[in-house]
This record gives structure tokens, C-alpha cells and sequence, in this order.
């Protein structure tokens, strides 16, 4: 069933001692705002965990296969969705990198129609075969933390080496050190957004909004690992709009939760030191709030 409603919502997660988004250009640091010291964490970041746990529940099979996962190779998804339409006349010779307009569109469609991600986020699938562009209805925003955080060094060691040559190096003793980066406390907020107008052009449905809510609400119970610590979804709230268009802006909603440190907490390290408050009297005619979590 086709969305007939806008949605916007508000993402409210925890990290601690853990790296909930380490920076590749910054020696893997977590990554943080210059200026301000608040920590930050990707759209790109959250959307792969939406798509890792959609994977998980979901096996990977259409119509919620995954199209940028792990060791995946784009253009051979692209070639298998030219076979699926029955165009591999296509794929031959210097046709294979353009592809004509109504191939092109049903090979949009075929992805749309089996990739949970490409009919969420979008996707750009021009690249060698083509597939055209997608353009998501669900967009997130990076997520900012509440307050400044600080990235703690930690030297870790290693009971082992590698190789012969490093165990005779160090007659041995065989040790390797090395560097693990995180944030003692940190809650971070990160806003959405759902169009129900580029939903019906990709086949966002109902039951993809539900899988993607329910993606929000637990995708951090099953991405653990050493590197992240403890990270948790502490709060999702939807706001819902009676119409497509949408009742109110998106940023005067967003205002109506508010994040905060306690004023009696000096040094933050646990959810208990912060309070959510919430402006719910006299909604926007048309606007719903819906507490997911």
C-alpha cells in the first residue's frame, strides 16, 4: 500500500565507550565538529545501519534484497536487472554503458522493485550499466551530539604477532600495541524525513516504512562490536502530517523535543543524566506525534 502521509522524525541515541562513527582521514578518531567539539555521526553511518539490519530480518531476498552491501559489485547487479527485463541485447557492445531511455526506466523499476534500500534512500546506478537514478523519499540528516564530546586514546596490546619475523624481532616476547579511539558518553540526535510523493514514485510502501521503523528502533542491538561500546536507541519520535504535502514545517516540529543535560550533572556518562522534553500541547492542526521508542 503506497504512503498517503508526510513524515518527520526525530532519531535519539546514546554511545558509550565506544567509536559510533570513526573518521578514515583522522586516523579512524571519532568524528567531531572543529569548531564546536560536538560529536557527529554520518547519514551514510545510520543508513548502513538500516540496511544491515534489513538484511539480517529480511535474508537479503527481494524485495528487500540489499544493493550496497558488503563485497557487493554494483554493475553486476545492473547487468542481472537487464537480464531480469529481458534486454540483454543491451549489455552487448558500446550499448552496455548507455542503455536506451525505456530500458534504462524498467531497469529503475526492477531495482526499485527488489532493493529495500534503493526504493528508500535512492540510489545513483548510472555507473557503467545503467540504471538511471533514484531519488529516496527517507532522507536522514548526521546525527550531532547533545553536548561536546572528547575522543579518548587508549593503547591496547596483543599477545601475538603476525609473522616469523616479528616474533624474532622481539626474541619472543611477542606483543604488537597498537590504538583504540572512543567517547566516554555521548547522546546524539539525528532528524528524518519521509516523502510520500517520491515514495509512490519507487514503490515505498506502508510495510517498508513499518520495517524502517522498526530498523530505527533496534539496528544498534544487532551492529555490535568491540570498536562501538554500548550504543542504544534511546528515543524515536514520528511526527505524522494528515496530508502529503505536510501541516507544519519541519524544523518547528523538530523544536518540540528538546534534549538536555540534568543541571545538577557536571560530567555526563549515562542516558539517566540527560531529560527529553517534549511540547506536545497545541500540535500543528493535522500532526501527530507518534513515540516509537
Amino acid at each position: 500500500m503506497s504512503l498517503n502521509n508526510r513524515y518527520d522524525f526525530v532519531l535519539v541515541f546514546d554511545v558509550r565507550d565506544g567509536n559510533p562513527n570513526g573518521d578514515p582521514d583522522a586516523g579512524n578518531l571519532p568524528r567531531l565538529d572543529a569548531e564546536s567539539g560536538h560529536g557527529l555521526v554520518t547519514d551514510v553511518s545510520l543508513k548502513r545501519k538500516v540496511r544491515n539490519f534489513v538484511g539480517l530480518v529480511k535474508g537479503e531476498t527481494p524485495p528487500f534484497d540489499i544493493y550496497v552491501k558488503e563485497k557487493a559489485v554494483l554493475n553486476q547487479t545492473h547487468e542481472k536487472a537487464y537480464v531480469a527485463i529481458g534486454a540483454e541485447e543491451e549489455l552487448k557492445g558500446d550499448k552496455k554503458r548507455k542503455g536506451s531511455g525505456d530500458k534504462v526506466d524498467k531497469a529503475r523499476q526492477w531495482m526499485c522493485a527488489n532493493f529495500f534500500d534503493v526504493r528508500t534512500f535512492g540510489a545513483v546506478m548510472s555507473t557503467g550499466v545503467n540504471c538511471g537514478q533514484v531519488r529516496g523519499p527517507v532522507q536522514l540528516t548526521f546525527a550531532r551530539s547533545v553536548d561536546p564530546v572528547i575522543a579518548q586514546e587508549h593503547s591496547i596490546t596483543r599477545m601475538a604477532v603476525a609473522t616469523e619475523a616479528e616474533a624474532e624481532k622481539q626474541q619472543g616476547d611477542n606483543r604488537t600495541m597498537g590504538r583504540k579511539h572512543t567517547v566516554p558518553y555521548g547522546v546524539y540526535v539525528a532528524h528524518g524525513f519521509v516523502s510520500s510523493f517520491l515514495a509512490k514514485q519507487t514503490g515505498f510502501g506502508e510495510d517498508d516504512l513499518d520495517l524502517l521503523w522498526q530498523a530505527l528502533e533496534h539496528m544498534f542491538e544487532h551492529d555490535r562490536s568491540a570498536a562501538r561500546g554500548e550504543m542504544a536507541t534511546r528515543g524515536l519520535y514520528v511526527f505524522k502530517h494528515d496530508s502529503e504535502l505536510g501541516n507544519a514545517h519541519a524544523h518547528a516540529l523538530f523544536d518540540r523535543i528538546k534534549v538536555a543535560r540534568k543541571a545538577d550533572v557536571e560530567v555526563a556518562r549515562s542516558f539517566a543524566d540527560y531529560e527529553v522534553s517534549i511540547d506536545e500541547a497545541n500540535l500543528p492542526s493535522g500532526v501527530t506525534l507518534i513515540k516509537r521508542v
